[in-house]
Formats: structure tokens, C-alpha cells, sequence
């Protein structure tokens, strides 16, 4: 398989519909309940813990996945280009009609895949966010916005640092909806 190939499948393994599966099976639609998000957040509210877990889960593997068969088949740049196409398939699911969720397990996937030592220290800074404001959305936008800064203080290759850069650019646009909503104070807790 090329690299092209290998970008198509990552972008399809992105649009796998974790959070419609498992919320559906607690008995809710997570894109006409609660946020109408499709993610672990919403699903989270939805069904309870296991089930937001459960999606978290699945979706975080699918940026590893991915990455991880980027890196096998060409090495670390190829697994931030597939990781990069994992999550623009889950953010814009082209089964959905491009309406996906906000990609912030499926870049924390590709993130645990290229830089594991930023993994744990990132997840901790998300829980400790989430736990003292209640929003998800103030928790994913602080972490995912830290990861670009963390690889240039790292000293990572250019490749490396556009990537993560780029990553955070789409799931931090992704949260636009969610900026306004926190300034406007409506913005759901978890």
C-alpha cells in the first residue's frame, strides 16, 4: 500500500462511529442529545462514566492505530500524516455529512503514539482541568493547545512540530462553538 493508501485508511478508520455505537447502546443519540456532539464528552453526559470511557477508548485508538501504522510503514513523519488524517476522518466524517466530533481522543492517540512522554502528564493536566472548572471543553482546548508548545520546547523536528501544530489547529477550531458558549457561561458541565 502507498502512502496515499495508507492516508485513506487512516481517514477511514477516523470516521468509525464509536460514539454513535455506544451510545446507542445505552439507549441515546449523542447527535440529537445533550451537546449533539458525537464524543466521549457528550456520551459522558449521556449514558455515564463507562460509556464516555468506552468511547474515549475507542476513539484515542483509532489516532494510535493509525499513527502506529504510519510509523511501521515509513517512520515517524508518516505516522503524524496518518495520525493527521485519522483525526480530520473523525472530525469530518464523510458518512456524517463532515459532521463529526471535536478529535481530542483521537489526537490524544496520535500524541500518546509520536511523543509518549508527554502522554501522562498531558492526561493528568486534563483531568485536574476538567475536575476544578466542570467543562471538558476548558480541559481539551488548554492540553491540546499546550502539545505544540511542549514539542518546540522539546526541541522535535520541523515535521514534527507543524504536525502537532496542525493537529491542534483543527481540534481547537473544532471548540469554536464551545469558546462562545464558555464566555456566554452556557456552556455544559461535565
Amino acid at each position: 500500500m502507498g502512502v496515499g493508501g495508507r492516508l485513506a485508511f487512516s481517514y477511514a478508520l477516523g470516521t468509525f462511529p464509536t460514539a454513535l455505537i455506544v451510545a446507542r447502546l445505552a439507549g441515546h443519540d449523542p447527535t440529537a442529545e445533550g451537546s449533539g456532539n458525537p464524543g466521549a464528552s457528550n456520551v459522558y453526559r449521556l449514558a455515564g462514566p463507562g460509556a464516555g470511557a468506552a468511547v474515549f477508548a475507542g476513539d484515542a485508538a483509532k489516532g494510535a492505530v493509525a499513527a502506529a501504522a504510519g510509523r511501521a510503514a515509513g517512520g515517524p513523519s508518516l505516522a503524524m500524516a496518518c495520525g493527521l488524517a485519522a483525526v480530520v476522518g473523525h472530525v469530518f466524517p464523510a458518512f456524517r455529512r463532515f459532521r463529526g466530533g471535536r478529535g481530542v481522543a483521537t489526537a490524544a492517540g496520535v500524541v500518546t503514539v509520536l511523543e509518549p512522554i508527554l502522554a501522562l502528564p498531558f492526561a493528568a493536566l486534563w483531568m485536574t482541568l476538567a475536575r476544578v472548572t466542570g467543562k471538558a471543553s476548558v480541559a481539551s482546548v488548554a492540553v491540546v493547545g499546550g502539545i505544540p508548545a511542549a514539542v518546540v520546547v522539546l526541541g522535535r523536528p520541523r515535521w514534527e512540530r507543524v504536525g502537532m501544530a496542525a493537529l491542534a489547529a483543527l481540534v481547537l477550531a473544532r471548540h469554536g462553538g464551545n469558546l462562545v458558549r464558555l464566555a456566554r457561561g452556557e456552556e455544559p458541565t461535565l
